[in-house]
C-alpha cells in the first residue's frame, strides 16, 4: 500500500533558498515528497525525499522511531513530521515508522509495576521492528540511499530503541533477532541502552545525545529505569545517553553529548529543535570522516 502526497514545504533563510548552502546541512530543498508504505503486516511508515534528490543513492538515510512509552505516540506526530521534513530538506532521505506498541492496553504500563522481563521483551520486539524496517528499506529498489549511511533517530521509547539496536547486537536477549546492519551514527532524544558495556570498539557507533541530566523517567547517566526501587518487578538497570558518551569518549569514538541543566524527560521532545547542531554532527562524521568528541550545555530553543 502507498500513498502519494506532494507536499511544498518552504524554509526561509534569511529571505532565501539558495543551493551555495553545504549539503546536509543547510536546507538546500523545498519542493519534498511524503509516501507511506507497509513494511511488515501492519506496520507502516512514511518515507519523506526532496523531489529533486528523490533518486540520489549517495545520500544518508534517517530511521526516526517516535516516543510514547511504547503504548502511544505515531510516526506522524507534529514534531516528527517537522523533523523529518527539515532534515529531507537538507538532502537526507527520512523514514518514520510505526512500530508493535507492546504495552498499549496493559494495566501494569511501562514503569516500576511492569516487571523487568516484560520491560526486555518489549525492548527486543521494538528492536525487530526496526530491523524489519530496514530490511524492507535496503531491498525495495524504489528507495535510493546509501545502505552504508544509515543513521537512526529517536525520542524517549524510540530513543530506547534505536540504541539497543544499533548497540546491544551481541546481547544475550538480543542474539536471537537475526543479523544487525551496519549503523553509520544515531540520534538520541532521552535514550539509554540495556548495558553499555556491550559498546565496544568494534561497534561504538557515532552519536549525538540530548537529554536532560534531571530526567526521572530514563536515566541521563546510569540508573534503573523510571528510577524504580531494587524491591519493584520494574527494577531494571540502565545506561543512559552521557554513560553512552562516556563509554564512546573511551572508545575514542565520535560522540556529541548536549546536557540541558536540571532538565526533565521534556528534552525528549524539546531536542527536535536541534536540527542545526544534529545535521553538523552528522555531516561532520559520516560524509567528512572527522572525529568529533564534544560535551557542552544547552537551553530550551
Amino acid at each position: 500500500m502507498k500513498r502519494q502526497i506532494s507536499i511544498l514545504f518552504l524554509f526561509l533563510v534569511t529571505g532565501i533558498l539558495t543551493q551555495a548552502q553545504e549539503h546536509y546541512v543547510g536546507q538546500i530543498y523545498a519542493d519534498l515528497v511524503k509516501s507511506t508504505h507497509t513494511y511488515s503486516d501492519s506496520l507502516k511508515l512514511d518515507f519523506y525525499t526532496a523531489k529533486e534528490n528523490e533518486k540520489d543513492a549517495a545520500r544518508p538515510l534517517i530511521v526516526l522511531v517516535h516516543g510514547g512509552g511504547f503504548s502511544g505516540g505515531q510516526r506522524d506526530n507534529p514534531l516528527e513530521v517537522k523533523f523529518a521534513q527539515t532534515m529531507a530538506a537538507k538532502g537526507y532521505a527520512v523514514a518514520s515508522i510505526s512500530y508493535t506498541l507492546t504495552r498499549k492496553g496493559k494495566a501494569t504500563g511501562f514503569g516500576c509495576a511492569c516487571p523487568a522481563s516484560e520491560k526486555m521483551e518489549t525492548f527486543k520486539q521494538t528492536t525487530a521492528d526496526i530491523l524489519k524496517a530496514i530490511s524492507y528499506l535496503k531491498t525495495n529498489t524504489e528507495f535510493s540511499f546509501d545502505t552504508q549511511k544509515i543513521i537512526l533517530a529517536g525520542s524517549s521509547a524510540g530513543a530506547e530503541g534505536i540504541l539497543n539496536t544499533a548497540y546491544m547486537a551481541n546481547h544475550p536477549e538480543f542474539k536471537s533477532l537475526g543479523d544487525f546492519p551496519r549503523i553509520a551514527a544515531v540520534v538520541s532524544l532521552a535514550g539509554a541502552v540495556v548495558d553499555a558495556r556491550y559498546i565496544t570498539k568494534y561497534n561504538a557507533v557515532p552519536g549525538i545525545f540530548i537529554h536532560g541530566d534531571a530526567d526521572n523517567l530514563v536515566p541521563y547517566n546510569s540508573q534503573p529505569h523510571h528510577f524504580c526501587s531494587a524491591e519493584t518487578p520494574g527494577f531494571l538497570p540502565l545506561d543512559g545517553d552521557a554513560f553512552i558518551a562516556e563509554r564512546l569518549k573511551h572508545l575514542d569514538a565520535s560522540y556529541s553529548l548536549l546536557t540541558a541543566e536540571g532538565g526533565n524527560h521534556d528534552w525528549a521532545n524539546l531536542g527536535y529543535a536541534f536540527t542545526n547542531e544534529i545535521a553538523q554532527f552528522l555531516n561532520d562524521v559520516i560524509i567528512k570522516g572527522e572525529k568529533i568528541q564534544n560535551t557542552e550545555t544547552i537551553t530550551q530553543k
